[in-house]
């Protein structure tokens, strides 16, 4: 298997939208993951999740991929947007559904 540092940066230019968290969207394993799991939902938009808990090597990884410390993190087009606390400031501010159309991800229509 290929180094982490590679395994990442695939996932993260083969996927429109990215989101390293703890656990799974189904069952997220912290408050910060399933936060920004409820964000992405409420975007109407997919999204490829990385659960970072099943693999050490790529739980520290993305720490230094993206030199930012903590996880949840999320990626849009291969560009690193933030954490949860992030995440929440640019959906309220309109900011998140406005990057997404801009970065030409599909966005469904929201609630």
């Amino acid at each position: 298997m290929s180094d982490p540092q590679s395994r990442i940066d695939e996932t993260v230019k083969g996927n429109d939208v990215v989101l390293f968290m703890k656990g799974s969207p189904l069952f997220p394993q912290c408050g910060f993951s399933s936060r920004a799991i409820a964000i992405l939902e409420h975007c109407g938009v997919e999204f490829e999740s990385v659960d970072v808990l099943q693999d050490q090597e790529v739980r520290q990884g993305i720490k230094q991929y993206s030199n930012w410390p903590t996880i949840p993190q999320l990626y849009v087009k291969g560009e690193f947007v933030g954490g949860s606390d992030i995440m929440m400031e640019m959906y309220e501010s309109g900011e998140l559904p406005e990057l997404l159309e801009k970065k030409g991800v599909k966005v469904s229509a929201a609630d």
